[in-house]
């Protein structure tokens, strides 16, 4: 592997060259494990409709701790890329060990959690048929979560020091394991034993501890780890890991929240049917195959409107996140063009029956209107998170998350019309971020949020 020797500039520049460099490795390392969760449901729906069904439940489920790693990884990358645009990489190495020290103990009560708590909710909530499967396949693939925090940790790195090309390599052996074990421990092939649903537990857990492994190893192999002295203490810092929970708390809360009322949303689906309930698993899917581009800008909004803030040429934030925006739009526009010409190509990929797809059809149709008020609002919001004004985000989550609830109540419980009709509460809840994110951004009154001091920090132990 190439060797990183020469000192790179980290200052970004606004141009759709710059965004590009950024956005399209990240989409590519989305890309990845989206196909590897799609694989996941394909060799599911092959058991059975149950079993893909379940896994729309335990996969949320899963999705809610994972996404509160993915806000620590969003911090990070703001704080990272702060420190970039202010031309203070030797923040670098304390930056990181105290991101690593903060995820693992945050993974350590997660999984207290849902070993302790999480059963004496399921039971309550769940379908009691499906219940024991669900909390079987939870019990095994909470495991994987300290690795895939500590995975996400290396990514921000990697993302903020503007290498987001190297992203690709843990993402791609991630998959690979996943798949290969997918298929051999689901259906017992090649003399593996068969598990079943909880094979896809397994299978999973084991990619996430390479994904892990791998991004370390790239760190190390391309000098990066020695060019900023990174992984070398862990000793606790009390500057960088207050500033760290100052903008990860308001974002871990956020996501928490988010994919919370999604459970939720998936629990009230489950009183619909076994059907109804394996077409939501895959419009899970869709929003993953489709929002690849969605999320990748909106990463790239919040590293670049970091870093341009530490420049200090606050002014060119609004143009950037337009010029951003209009990428993401126009990119997820060809996503679910695609999606929207073949959508019964796409759902027989799960090997249902031809009135699964008939159903089906008209539920993707209204998640690829929801994906594209999506492409634009996330942009606006990860703008907020650029800032460094996480607690905002989670102003603006709570009452989009208000409007998403109400909305999904009155459809699923009071006034039940359809599948495709439940699914349109992604437009109450994309409208309400949009409307309050371009607000904020627009008052100004973001500017002047100051993160680390220009010096060297010290180590306090």
């Amino acid at each position: 592997m190439e060797s990183v020797t020469a000192v790179k500039g980290l200052r970004v520049d606004v141009n759709n060259r710059q965004i590009l460099s950024i956005a399209l490795p990240i989409s590519l390392s989305i890309l990845v494990p989206q196909i590897n969760m799609l694989t996941n449901s394909i060799f599911l729906g092959r058991l059975s409709e149950e079993a893909l069904g379940n896994a729309g439940i335990t996969g949320v489920f899963y999705l809610i701790f994972a996404v509160a790693g993915n806000g620590m990884n969003n911090a990070l990358q703001t704080v990272f890329s702060r420190s970039a645009g202010s031309n203070n990489p030797e923040h670098f190495k304390t930056i990181l060990s105290q991101g690593i020290r903060i995820s693992l103990v945050f993974a350590a009560i997660c999984i207290a959690f849902t070993w302790g708590i999480a059963p004496y909710i399921m039971q309550q909530v769940a379908d009691p048929a499906a219940y024991p499967e669900e909390m079987n396949f939870l019990r095994i693939r909470i495991f994987g979560l300290p690795f895939l925090y500590l995975f996400q940790m290396g990514n921000a790195f990697l993302v903020a020091s503007l290498n987001s090309r190297l992203l690709i390599v843990g993402f791609m052996c991630e998959a690979l394991v996943n798949i290969v074990l997918d298929y051999f421990l689901i259906f017992g092939n090649g003399g593996f034993p068969k598990l079943g649903f909880n094979g896809a537990a397994v299978a999973s857990v084991a990619a996430e501890i390479t994904g892990m492994f791998v991004v370390f190893a790239v760190i190390y192999a391309t000098g990066l780890r020695k060019k900023y002295n990174l992984l070398r203490s862990f000793k606790y810092n009390r500057i960088v890991q207050q500033q760290i929970l100052k903008v990860s708390v308001p974002l871990v809360a956020q996501y928490l929240i988010s994919v919370t009322t999604w459970l939720v949303f998936f629990l009230l689906i489950e009183s619909r049917g076994i059907e109804a309930k394996a077409i939501s698993n895959v419009m899970r899917n869709v929003f993953g195959i489709s929002g690849v581009f969605v999320w990748a800008f909106a990463a790239t909004t919040s590293v670049m409107v970091s870093n341009i803030i530490g420049q200090g040429k606050e002014h060119m934030v609004l143009p950037l996140v337009r010029r951003i925006m209009f990428w993401s739009l126009g990119l997820c526009l060809i996503m679910c063009g695609l999606l929207n010409l073949l959508p019964h190509l796409f759902f027989r990929l799960f090997g249902q029956s031809e009135a699964f797809v008939r159903a089906g059809v008209p539920v993707i149709r209204m998640v690829s209107l929801g994906l594209i008020f999506m492409s634009i609002a996330n942009v606006w919001l990860n703008a907020v998170t650029g800032t460094g004004r996480t607690r905002i985000n989670l102003g603006i989550e709570l009452v989009a998350i208000t409007l998403y609830m109400s909305y999904t109540w009155y459809f699923m419980k009071v006034n039940y019309i359809s599948l495709p009709v439940a699914w349109s509460n992604e437009f109450a809840y994309w409208t309400g971020i949009v409307l309050m994110s371009v607000w904020y951004m627009r008052s100004g009154k973001w500017k002047g949020n100051k993160m680390l001091p220009d010096k060297e920090l010290p180590t306090v132990t």
